[in-house]
C-alpha cells in the first residue's frame, strides 16, 4: 500500500491519501435542504479515513432534479445547512468537494431541458427533452457560477461539475444528443468552458474547480479531446467516468483487467498532467494500490466499497478486511440497506 497512502496535493490542498469518496446519491433531503441524516453519513464517511470525499450531486436549480428528496444549492438560505456537512467532515481532518449538477433530460422534470430535442427512454419514463434557447443556455450557466459562490461561502474545498453519467454537460458534450447548429453544437466544451471561467471570477484562485469527465463520450478519442481541452482552460483535476449510457462507444480488449472506467482514467492520464481519477470495480486494498502503480492515475473513487464499509480507507491501510459489493442486479443498499448482502456478509465476518 506504498502509494495508496501517500500525499498527492490538488492545486494548494493537501490530500493525505489517494482514496477518494465519490458523489453517490442518497436521498434525505427535505425540499433540497440539508437534514441530520445527510450530516451524519458524511461524518461517518470522514471517520473511515479517506483522504477526500466529494459530496453527492447537489443540483443547482429545482427543475434540474434527479429525484424529489437530492439536496440543492440553487439558494442562500441552504449554505447554513451545507455548511454543517463541510464543517463535520473538516472535523475528521479530510476535505471535502461538492458536486454541482443538472440532470437536464434524464432529470425527474416534467419538461426537462436538454441542448437539443432528445427523447429519453429510462428509469420507467419516456420523455422529449426541449431545446435549450440561447436565454436557457445563460440561465443555467449562472445557476452552476451562482451554486459555486455559495459552496465556498459554505466552506467547501472546491466543487466537481458533474459532466458524466447522463446528466445535462454530458449531454452537452455528446454529440449523439447534441445536435445544435450553434456555437454550442460545434464547440460544445463552450457551455463547460464559459461556466469555469465565470465560477473563477467569484471564487478565489486557490478554491478548486474540477469536472466528472465521461470518458467515452461517445468514444475514448472524444473524452480526451474534451479532458485536454479543459486542462488547457484550467481545470483542476478530471474525475473520469462514463458518459452518456445510450450512446457510449466501448471498445476495450477482452484482456484489459481492471473496468473499462478505469482504462479510460488510464488513456485520459497518459494526455494531462492534472490529477486524474479512477473509478469503477475496485474492490480492495490491493486493487486500488495496482491501479495507481499500473495505471499512474492520482486517485481511486471507493464507491460501493464505502457504502459496505465506511471505514474502507483505515481497514485498507491496516491489512483488514474491506468488504465487497456483490453487484446485485438492482441494488439492495439503497432504501434497503439492511438488506444489502455485501454489507451482511461484511459485519458477520467482521462482528
Amino acid at each position: 500500500m506504498k502509494k495508496l497512502f501517500t500525499e498527492i496535493n490538488i492545486k494548494n490542498l493537501k490530500i493525505k491519501n489517494r482514496v477518494c469518496i465519490p458523489p453517490m446519491v442518497v436521498p434525505v433531503a427535505e425540499d433540497g435542504y440539508v437534514t441530520s441524516s445527510n450530516v451524519e453519513r458524511y461524518k461517518e464517511l470522514a471517520k473511515g479515513g479517506p483522504g477526500l470525499i466529494i459530496q453527492e450531486a447537489t443540483c443547482i436549480n429545482e427543475d434540474g432534479k434527479l429525484a424529489e428528496k437530492q439536496i440543492g444549492i440553487w439558494s442562500d438560505d441552504q449554505v447554513e445547512g451545507l455548511r454543517k456537512i463541510v464543517d463535520a467532515v473538516h472535523e475528521e481532518g479530510c476535505p471535502i468537494f461538492v458536486q454541482i449538477h443538472h440532470a437536464g433530460v434524464v432529470g425527474i422534470s416534467e419538461e426537462p431541458l436538454c441542448p437539443s430535442p432528445y427523447e429519453f427512454n429510462g428509469y420507467g419514463r419516456k420523455v422529449v427533452g426541449r431545446e435549450m434557447t440561447l436565454e436557457d443556455i445563460k440561465s443555467v450557466q449562472n445557476d452552476y457560477i451562482e451554486a459555486a459562490r455559495r459552496a465556498y461561502e459554505a466552506g467547501y474545498d472546491g466543487i466537481e461539475l458533474h459532466g458524466c453519467h447522463g446528466y445535462l454537460i454530458c449531454q452537452f458534450l455528446n454529440k449523439r444528443v447534441n445536435k445544435r447548429n450553434d456555437e454550442y453544437g460545434k464547440n460544445p466544451e463552450n457551455f463547460v468552458i464559459e461556466i469555469l471561467e465565470g465560477i473563477r471570477k467569484v471564487t478565489p484562485k486557490e478554491f478548486i474547480v474540477g469536472i466528472r469527465l465521461g470518458g467515452f463520450e461517445p468514444a475514448i478519442e472524444d473524452g480526451i479531446h474534451y479532458a485536454k481541452i479543459f486542462e488547457q482552460q484550467g481545470i483542476d483535476f478530471l474525475d473520469v467516468s462514463y458518459g452518456f449510457s445510450n450512446g457510449q462507444e466501448i471498445n476495450v480488449g477482452e484482456d484489459y483487467k481492471y473496468s473499462n472506467a478505469v482504462y479510460a482514467a488510464e488513456r485520459i492520464k497518459k494526455e494531462v498532467s492534472v490529477p486524474v481519477f479512477a473509478v469503477d470495480g475496485i474492490n480492495s486494498g490491493d486493487m486500488a494500490e495496482a491501479i495507481l502503480n499500473e495505471t499512474n492515475v492520482d486517485l481511486v473513487d471507493i464507491a460501493r466499497g464505502a457504502l459496505i464499509n465506511p471505514n474502507w480507507a483505515n481497514d485498507a491501510r491496516e491489512g483488514k478486511d474491506t468488504g465487497k459489493c456483490l453487484r446485485c442486479s438492482k441494488c439492495a443498499w439503497f432504501g434497503l440497506s439492511k438488506a444489502c448482502p455485501g454489507r451482511a456478509i461484511f459485519s458477520r465476518n467482521n462482528a
